[in-house]
């Protein structure tokens, strides 16, 4: 057995792609549109490890995902926490759970599918802002 990816229903592609591509520096792997069946999946990994990919669904006819919190979270190890914070508190993302001990972080997608960002070996020193910054919302 493989694991293949986790598939997640998106309201707004091109902000999704944003945030997933932009703002955690995924990378897309490939496209399908369905005009017939009214819905495109794109498909994203992580630049080292492509084959464990995300799905994003975009059903073309608008419906209600409810607030999501019941698929709980993706996670995804990054190089330097903070930089990775940072870039995407200056897209507009919240930090909902900043990382204050230099480990790990919660932020959410334009969808409201909570990400959890652990920082890769250990963890870096407290810093401010982040030491500093209260937690915002739910994650």
């Amino acid at each position: 057995m493989r694991y293949l990816h986790a598939m997640v229903r998106v309201r707004d592609l091109d902000a999704s792609i944003r945030f997933f591509r932009d703002g955690l520096g995924l990378v897309e792997t490939r496209r399908n549109d369905y005009p017939q069946g009214r819905f495109t999946l794109v498909y994203l990994g992580a630049p080292d490890n492509l084959e464990a990919e995300i799905e994003l669904t975009w059903n073309y006819d608008d419906e209600d995902y409810g607030s999501a919190r019941n698929f709980g979270h993706l996670a995804f190890a990054v190089d330097d926490i903070y930089a990775a914070c940072e870039r995407l508190l200056s897209m507009g993302v919240i930090i909902n759970r900043p990382p204050r001990d230099g480990r790990m972080a919660f932020v959410r997608s334009p969808d409201q599918i909570s990400i959890e960002l652990l920082q890769k070996g250990g963890a870096l020193p407290p810093a401010e802002p982040w030491m500093s910054m209260p937690n915002t919302g739910e994650w």
